[in-house]
């Protein structure tokens, strides 16, 4: 017989690897502390809220997050689907209307008989070799529970600070001085841009600086992680580091002038209903009343009715180089699992993956046998890698990137495919076809292309596809 797994947190990792492994055969506990308990950034008690952005990342052919994402389809990532499934305009890039990609991911979540969900605050960790945790309670974990991982790691968490985009009404958008556009014209224009000339960038930058921020507290110590600054710590490195960055006009030129904008605020359609739109990269530490004051100084939001402003909250996770396996098991506890933020990979789909490959693991340890680690030639294992091997000293949570993957072969290469790696988007089709290449070669070496596993957001399973599906990689 199998043990059971448990799982903790219902975030976007803790349900997709309780998913994982219910589909491949284990009865699944998932505790999520919410409603009982909240934290500083989740508005719902509902799984796969998404407290930041909407977005996960591009979808253009042979990008890294497109290389991550089809990687994750092939292993039938429901989380993933059901983030196909409430897709929202956005361009090239795959955003989700909140509410509905959370509904499907809880509709999927009641629908599996093998998962018992619990609503409690988990406080204690077994560590015991008989017990299988995976541990996904997020970068807002109870401070019982934090205590509870620095009981048994013996090692200091390290934390920064994340950043939430303010939401607008789109009703209250000035229409007039704004238009539709994508970056280069890439997929369709989805995004409503507001574009600055110089004059109106040197006003909002200057009222931007010298806005009020939310009072520091005694115990804070703000660390914001580089790939998330808020905007005004940006604009304090400088009058144009705003302009290279979320406000950069390259490639958005205004189709009724012909024109680009020295600076461009962009926004992206929050739901199906397209009624709200939040502000792409626009995550602050400001005072409410000193965020409304200032981003109505953005051609179009004159007016804006804000639906959520822009806040800061803690995140935590764990030195995952010095604690972790590359199976994502705690060295010392190897019943223990990390996935999601907690284990040190940064964003939403870098977060479902690593509840997917938990979810695996965890399932072929509860079934008796060794878990195979996704291969590093791929971007699921290269991503485990970058967290498991990196330098612990100076370790910062990580996105899916070309430069996790390991480097091409030349020497192994014809001459006239070696010269094709000097085109950019070339070697980035060669990198994702040897990625692909070696993730399918994993999956189906062990027989895991299960109908159970793709199986839609609420199937159901037979007898035959369970034991096709328990066949894992291990």
């Amino acid at each position: 017989m199998s043990a059971r797994v448990k799982v903790i947190g219902g975030g976007l990792a803790g349900p997709e690897a309780a998913l994982q492994a219910a589909r491949l055969g284990c009865e699944v506990d998932l505790y999520e502390m919410r409603p009982q308990r909240s934290t500083e950034a989740h508005q719902t008690s509902d799984f796969a809220e998404l407290v930041c952005s909407n977005s996960l990342k591009s979808e253009s052919e042979n990008t890294a997050p497109w290389l991550l994402k089809q990687e994750m389809r092939r292993a039938g990532s429901v989380l993933l689907q059901a983030a196909d499934a409430s897709a929202v305009p956005a361009g090239h890039a795959l955003a989700v209307d909140r509410v509905e990609f959370s509904r499907l991911v809880a509709e999927a979540i009641a629908n599996e008989p093998r998962i018992t969900v619990h609503r409690e605050e988990v406080t204690h960790l077994d560590e015991t070799t008989h017990s299988i945790t995976i541990l996904a309670s997020g970068p807002l974990t109870s401070s019982p529970l934090a205590a509870e991982i620095q009981r048994l790691t013996g090692a200091e968490h390290l934390a920064f600070y994340d950043s939430i985009s303010p939401i607008v009404e789109t009703g209250s958008i000035n229409m007039d001085r704004v238009y539709y556009a994508a970056r280069w014209d890439k997929g369709t224009a989805d995004y409503i841009n507001c574009p600055f000339t110089k004059e109106e960038y040197d006003t909002f930058l200057d009222a931007l600086i010298t806005a009020e921020n939310v009072e520091e507290k005694e115990w804070e110590k703000l660390k914001y992680f580089e790939g998330c600054l808020p905007i005004e710590e940006t604009a304090r490195r400088g009058r144009d580091t705003l302009r290279f960055g979320p406000m950069k006009p390259v490639g958005l030129r205004d189709p009724r002038t012909g024109q680009t904008p020295y600076a461009v605020v962009q926004l992206r359609c929050e739901n199906l209903r397209a009624d709200s739109y939040n502000l792409v990269g626009f995550q602050n530490h400001l005072k409410f009343g000193d965020q409304a004051r200032v981003l109505r100084l953005i051609p179009g939001l004159e007016n804006a009715v804000f639906l959520r402003y822009g806040q800061i909250h803690r995140n935590t996770y764990i030195n995952a180089p010095t604690l972790l396996t590359e199976t994502l098991q705690l060295k010392a506890h190897p019943g223990i699992l990390v996935a999601g933020q907690l284990s040190g990979v940064e964003g939403y789909t870098e977060s479902i993956a690593s509840g997917l490959l938990a979810g695996r693991y965890a399932a072929a340890l509860a079934q008796g046998r060794t878990p195979q680690a996704a291969p590093r030639e791929c971007a699921l294992g290269s991503l485990t890698h970058y967290i498991t091997h990196t330098e612990a000293k100076t370790f910062q949570p990580a996105n899916m990137t070309f430069d996790l993957l390991p480097a091409l072969n030349k020497d192994a290469m014809e001459p006239e495919m070696r010269k094709r790696l000097r085109d950019k988007k070339e070697r980035h089709r060669i990198q994702c076809d040897s990625a692909l290449a070696a993730f399918d070669g994993w999956m189906s070496g062990a027989g895991t292309h299960s109908t159970s596993l793709r199986a839609g957001l609420g199937g159901s399973h037979s007898l035959a596809e369970t034991t096709a599906a328990t066949e894992l990689p291990g």
